[in-house]
């Protein structure tokens, strides 16, 4: 939450990390001084202030720097907020996987398309390991703009096919998905960049998935919010919402941000529990793809999100991982591996004490199994799943 929310709040407007501010109009992605752009102190919101006869996450527009009358939306937002038993104690599970393209992305790609969009971008350039470059791909599509999506040659074939579908030109980038964004930023310089990492509407729409937990419970914030992260976006825009939400009297406390990452790409988890980069090792590829960056850009936010919510995070080995996908589709919640990590996330916390009973805790599934096809299979293969089905097909 920038701190700005403590003062006066002023006319919204763009900010990098050496204070120079940006006007919001028009592509700007990124600050002179290289650092990635967040929107300024915004006021907060009221119950009053939304929007009820709207279904999807416009009805948080009084929120919202971007003009709702032009808004590219396909009815994202409003997703189910699931209560079931875990290990004992009632755990709400937020299903993200309800939104247009099946994952979390869509929040922030419909308000930053929106943006780009009222200022006139007819072809729009994203990098994604799969989520977020089907997102830009629906929204593109939905507001009639040319997509190019830069892909990690790796990725799950659905999440390309997904992308290809809305009509997406699509470029397989062999390498680490670091050589991926390098080649998206030598692209940006004649394409409008909407990278879901970089562009700071993206931040903006994903906050609306704290909003809609405070509204389903009753106008209170949990006192716990359980998430992957990757990137870190959707802890940043927790942070955010119920910084604005504090600010604005609606809310008399931050909820504990606790955040799980792959053991081997845990950058944010690492840096917050003070492990330096040789620390892990080698990296190795892991199951929950979607949450294996090695260098995230927004890495001081993400990690001063974590701190002044007083949460924590956990860098979590492959097999719990693995673990979690099964445990989560024994409940009936078919997740991918990348949110699986939350579940993960969820059971070392209980197990350390850190998450109580007798608190109301949000656990975060970003998208959903069916993205991961192969990889799901692969889960379930382990344990003999798929030899048991054959046999009794026999």
């Amino acid at each position: 939450m920038n701190p700005e929310l403590h003062s006066a709040v002023t006319a919204p407007h763009l900010y990098d990390r050496s204070g120079e501010r940006y006007s919001l109009g028009g592509p700007r992605w990124r600050g002179e001084d290289g650092s990635p752009l967040a929107v300024s102190a915004l006021p907060g919101l009221r119950p009053e202030q939304i929007d009820t006869a709207e279904r999807s996450l416009w009805r948080y527009r009084a929120a919202l720097p971007v003009p709702a009358a032009r808004r590219v939306s396909l009815g994202e937002g409003c997703t189910p907020m699931v209560p079931l038993d875990w290990a004992g104690r009632r755990v709400h599970f937020k299903l993200e996987w309800f939104n247009p393209t099946s994952s979390f992305k869509d929040r922030g790609v419909s308000v930053m398309m929106s943006h780009l969009a009222a200022h006139g971008a007819d072809r729009v350039l994203e990098d994604s390991s799969g989520n977020g470059g089907s997102a830009v791909a629906a929204y593109a599509a939905a507001a009639g703009i040319r997509a190019k999506i830069i892909v990690p040659a790796a990725t799950s074939a659905a999440k390309i096919l997904q992308a290809r579908a809305y009509g997406a030109e699509i470029e397989l980038v062999r390498g680490t998905r670091d050589e991926v964004w390098g080649e998206a930023i030598r692209q940006s310089e004649r394409i409008a960049y909407a990278s879901h990492n970089w562009h700071p509407m993206f931040i903006q729409g994903t906050k609306t998935i704290a909003y809609e937990m405070w509204e389903s419970l009753g106008f209170t914030a949990p006192d716990n919010v359980v998430l992957v992260a990757g990137a870190g976006s959707n802890v940043i825009a927790c942070d955010v919402a119920f910084g604005e939400l504090l600010y604005a009297g609606q809310i008399d406390r931050l909820p504990r941000l606790f955040v799980g990452q792959p053991e081997h790409w845990a950058t944010i988890a690492d840096t917050f529990n003070g492990i330096g980069p040789a620390g892990r090792g080698k990296r190795v590829p892991t199951i929950a793809e979607g949450a294996s960056i090695a260098r995230p850009v927004r890495l001081p936010e993400a990690v001063e999100a974590i701190r002044r919510s007083h949460g924590a995070a956990y860098a979590v080995p492959e097999a719990e991982i693995h673990a979690a996908v099964r445990a989560l589709s024994a409940r009936g919640l078919y997740a991918e591996p990348t949110s699986s990590v939350a579940a993960a996330t969820l059971d070392h916390f209980i197990s350390s004490g850190e998450i109580s009973p007798d608190e109301t805790t949000v656990v975060v599934l970003t998208g959903a199994g069916l993205k991961s096809a192969e990889k799901m299979a692969a889960v379930f293969a382990e344990h003999g799943e798929g030899a048991q089905e054959s046999s009794s097909a026999r």
